[in-house]
């Protein structure tokens, strides 16, 4: 008998350094135990990709600085062969990469670090410049004119000038703001209408932070100079633009990015949060890149909000290990659960239930069709999962056409899982009756549930996100779990006559 020691000596192994890697990482960087307990930090990545033409090559991006609610903290950039600078110009910071010679597709991160601060106050700049009044078309000229003299009758200061005219501009009634719209967007609208009431203003590059978010580019919007500070207005919204997560990146009222030697030029942001403590955000703490501190942060920022998401499927693998040994629920494939769980996350869970039961009901109803054709396997598979395919197309076009944006995420769920699951479920209907497809179907979606709540908890997020010791205490759970031979709970009622005898 093979003896059981050393696998139980290797599970104790991954709980010890797992909580220690854990607790490593607390006591060193303050990492915290619980979401919300202390400072947060948002890791913002500029992603600049273009294609050099074998000459030297410089770049110029827009850089961001401490404003009104953010502090700046850090600031790097990671370009191979290039020297890097950072400026300071009359249209504010900038980040410059040069090199002699480059050629074919190039890439460069601009990776900077706000600390959420609402004792930030950045020193206002009074416009210096005189403003340079546009020039329109004959008829875009009277456009103009009638939008000016309207809202300058109905407001009192620039402020109160300028919500009235983004109000006329969202007008759908108003023929001069449509005229005015035929051949350039509302922010460059927006801006030379103040420009011409002598308005001071300017455009700014702004980044909406949301966590996790990847490849977002930059919003253009306007600032308005009240006399005392600079105030930022959405071309769309007439209201003043107070968002707490909304950060200025480009105040040059110029250019995001200048490129000389190079084409086909993209930038890209990504972002993510942390949470770390007072005192680190306080001292600025060295980054944690060591052997010990096993994180995901040295990565990319679009890595790193792709490994978010991963990172919470070893705890639905822990779910479902427990639901079929433990509970003995039956369920329609082993680990199929969580990736329905997964596209739960994508789609919210209500609006992820009613997309799954439809795909799932109206591809039984197709299947049973192909049933009675007599196909190959192969080739009954192949139809089932362009018979899925056409099934989401067509449910996110009705959703869409009806005014349902929610039925548009169906999109997020893995086409093959699901036509495999309903090849299983219709050979089961065969063989075992509707009863045992209600059945595994039933505990199919009802363990998705639950690793669906597992995988939004904000804490389960947050401990899995910053502690990679806690995939080791998982791991040895599982294995705990495997070793399990007894009987499940469900199986116990098979015993209750015996009892009672």
């Amino acid at each position: 008998m093979t003896s059981r020691i050393p696998f139980y000596l290797s599970i104790v192994l991954l709980i010890v350094a797992g909580v220690t890697l854990s607790v490593f990482r607390h006591q060193t960087y303050g990492v915290p135990w619980a979401p919300g307990e202390s400072r947060q930090i948002w890791d913002i990545e500029a992603r600049i990709e273009f294609n050099a033409q074998g000459q030297e090559v410089k770049a110029s991006l827009a850089a961001p600085n401490t404003q009104t609610g953010f502090t700046l903290i850090s600031e790097t950039a990671s370009s191979p062969g290039y020297g890097v600078s950072y400026v300071n110009t009359d249209a504010g910071r900038r980040a410059e990469w040069s090199i002699r010679k480059a050629s074919g597709a190039q890439t460069i991160y601009y990776k900077t670090q706000f600390l959420v601060d609402p004792h930030a106050k950045a020193t206002p700049i009074p416009p210096a410049e005189t403003i340079e009044k546009p020039t329109f078309t004959g008829p875009e000229q009277t456009a103009a004119d009638a939008l000016i003299n309207q809202a300058m009758s109905r407001s009192s200061d620039n402020v109160t000038f300028t919500r009235e005219l983004i109000k006329t501009l969202n007008d759908p009634d108003s023929q001069s703001a449509a005229l005015l719209l035929n051949n350039q967007d509302k922010t460059t609208t927006l801006y030379k209408l103040l420009s011409s009431a002598e308005v001071q203003s300017k455009i700014v590059g702004v980044i909406e932070l949301e966590d996790g978010r990847r490849r977002q580019t930059i919003q253009p919007m306007v600032q308005v100079w009240n006399g005392q500070e600079w105030l930022l207005f959405s071309p769309s919204s007439e209201q003043h633009a107070t968002s707490a997560n909304l950060l200025v990146w480009d105040e040059s009222n110029i250019s995001l990015l200048d490129l000389m030697g190079g084409q086909n030029s993209q930038v890209h942001f990504s972002m993510i949060a942390q949470d770390i403590s007072p005192q680190q955000a306080t001292n600025n703490k060295v980054e944690a890149d060591g052997l010990l501190n096993l994180s995901i942060h040295s990565l990319p920022l679009e890595e790193q909000a792709m490994f978010k998401t991963i990172m919470l499927i070893p705890i639905g693998a822990l779910i479902v290990v427990f639901l079929r040994v433990i509970i003995g629920l039956k369920t329609s494939g082993t680990f199929m659960p969580v990736l329905i769980a997964v596209a739960f996350v994508q789609t919210q869970l209500v609006t992820g239930i009613v997309g799954f039961l439809l795909i799932v009901g109206t591809g039984l109803i197709i299947r049973s069709y192909l049933s009675k054709l007599n196909l190959l396997l192969v080739a009954r598979i192949s139809a089932v999962i362009i018979t899925v395919i056409l099934i989401i197309s067509i449910f996110t076009v009705v959703a869409f056409k009806i005014g349902l944006t929610e039925g548009l995420s169906i999109t997020f769920f893995p086409m093959i899982i699901l036509s495999w699951t309903i090849e299983r479920m219709s050979i089961l209907w065969e063989e075992e009756g509707a009863k045992e497809v209600i059945l595994q179907g039933g505990g199919s979606l009802f363990t998705a549930v639950l690793v669906y709540l597992g995988m939004t908890n904000s804490y389960v997020q947050h401990l899995t996100f910053n502690f990679i010791g806690l995939q080791l205490i998982v791991l040895a759970a599982i294995l705990l779990l495997g070793t399990y031979t007894g009987y499940r709970i469900t199986e116990l009622r098979r015993f209750k006559p015996l009892v009672e005898d």
